[in-house]
């Protein structure tokens, strides 16, 4: 059963706002992590859902579908790529690229190193009800083509490998349709940007 987008939007917005420490659903075993300090006090101020789907979603060497994928930003600077996993024994199944310190090239270009993965799944313990994303320590990267200002994104790449050895990659085309790009809170931007 697919979640409509506004409830799947709230859903992915809890996920994002509830930092801290993954295994995930379904027939793997749980996956140990080692967890970085918990970023604390950070609330997401830009939101911004993208249509289309994943050509490629594979998490510590298996491969899924996705429902649906979406930019987060903090108004401490941290930046999540966050991907609704279409995981038909876990509708909380959510894979974050997460890192700081994003750059645009140019209009159409944005780059987001990683540095940390977050995972997940209906297994996660709970805070105010939500389950908490487990932390695992990463390297990688991520790249958008597309401009959320004119609400128009072509694909997200991402692809990071965490401390464990374990590899993560994304590669999620647009529809053509619109960004849904919602401004939670204002706060000072963290994109590196060379042209202003």
């Amino acid at each position: 059963m697919r979640l409509c987008r506004p409830v799947l939007a709230a859903t992915l917005m809890a996920v994002i706002l509830a930092l801290a420490s993954p295994c995930f659903a379904g027939s793997s075993a749980p996956i140990p992590v080692n967890n970085p300090a918990a970023q604390q006090n950070s609330f997401i101020d830009l939101l911004a859902l993208m249509s289309g789907h994943c050509k490629t979603l594979k998490v510590a060497g298996r491969t899924f579908a996705c429902k649906t994928v979406a930019y987060a930003h903090g108004d401490k600077g941290r930046v999540n790529f966050a991907v609704a996993v279409d995981d038909p024994t876990d509708e909380n199944h959510v894979v974050s690229f997460s890192g700081e310190n994003g750059k645009r090239a140019d209009d159409n270009s944005y780059e987001l190193p990683i540095d940390r993965m977050l995972l997940n799944s209906k297994d996660r313990p709970r805070i105010d009800g939500l389950p908490v994303p487990a932390e695992q320590v990463s390297t990688g990267v991520c790249r958008q083509t597309g401009n959320f200002a004119a609400k128009k994104v072509k694909d997200v790449t991402c692809s990071a490998t965490d401390s464990e050895g374990r590899s993560y990659e994304l590669l999620f085309v647009s529809d053509g349709r619109p960004v849904s790009v919602r401004r939670i809170r204002q706060s000072a931007p963290s994109i590196q940007d060379p042209f202003k």
